[in-house]
């Protein structure tokens, strides 16, 4: 069953898509597959051109996803 992430509307998962890697709006794109497009030099203009189905606001929303989980933070925890 596909849900969503709180903040993220845009943003689905479901097992029975792509494995369960986040994707735009159930669609077979990856958050993953927009963040190395972007990060290779693709611009936004030009993944809009080369998936026309994809929407400016889904690529945005991919940006702040990523950036949501980049923000992690590792504690190290103490022996007792």
């Amino acid at each position: 069953m596909p849900h969503t992430y709180q903040g993220f509307p845009r943003i689905s998962v479901d097992t029975a898509v792509m494995g369960g890697k986040p994707c735009i709006r159930g669609m077979r794109v990856t958050v993953g597959m927009i963040l190395g497009e972007l990060g290779g030099g693709t611009t936004i203009d030009e993944l809009l051109a080369g998936y026309p189905y994809l929407e400016r606001e889904d690529i945005l929303e991919a940006l702040r996803f990523g950036a949501s989980l980049a923000g992690f933070r590792e504690v190290g925890l103490v022996a007792a």
